[in-house]
């Protein structure tokens, strides 16, 4: 219930929070937000014409008034098919291979698998294999109740930089596995990026 409440009222404040803001701050987080989905196409040729009529209006009030509720409208009906806008801000950065090394530069460890209907994580500050040996215990917990089957399982190094969320490759990732975790980062960032939001 709590939860629920929790939800409901950042649903509200983003609607305040879109009100209150700039019509073209509010057209470029949109688009490139959209861009970053599946469903971008669907409401390219929208995006374009509002952008268009934007830069036509000068300082006609009454044209950037309807944009912005058109955009504010669109974002409300994203938001209530389940999508975060605020991940608009946020990039998932694949960054090559590093090593212990890493501690220094403000890297942290973590372990990432990939099941057929979510994704799993657990960092720490003990090696990956033995972060992996806890992650396991907890999933077989979990099964118990409920099934997990797991597609991919990946060592990582990560670090939270801004808004960039950086995932490099560990000695126990194997090239092949990180190959196909950046195909799956480019096909659905947001995705992961919403399931890592917590990884701090």
């Amino acid at each position: 219930m709590d939860k629920k409440k929790s939800l409901k009222k950042q649903f509200f404040k983003d609607l305040l929070s879109d009100r209150l803001s700039d019509t073209w701050k509010l057209l470029s987080e949109t688009t490139g937000f959209l861009s970053k989905t599946p469903v971008f196409l669907q409401y390219e040729e929208e995006l374009r014409s509002w952008r268009y009529e934007l830069q036509n209006a000068n300082s006609d009030g009454e044209t950037s008034g309807r944009i912005r509720q058109k955009i504010v409208y669109l974002r409300k009906s994203l938001r209530e098919q389940g999508y975060d806008l605020s991940l608009a801000r946020q990039n998932l950065i694949l960054d090559g291979f590093r090593n212990d090394a890493s501690l220094g530069k403000g890297f942290r460890r973590v372990v990432i698998y990939f099941g057929e209907d979510d994704i799993y994580w657990f960092s720490g500050d003990d090696n990956h294999i033995t972060l992996a040996e806890i992650l396991d215990r907890q999933l077989a917990v979990r099964t118990q109740k409920q099934s997990c089957k797991i597609r991919s399982k990946h060592y990582l190094w990560y670090r939270r930089k801004g808004n960039d969320l950086v995932l490099s490759g560990s000695d126990t990732e194997t090239k092949e596995d990180f190959i196909r975790l950046k195909a799956m980062a480019e096909a659905n960032s947001l995705v992961i990026l919403a399931k890592l939001r917590r990884l701090k």
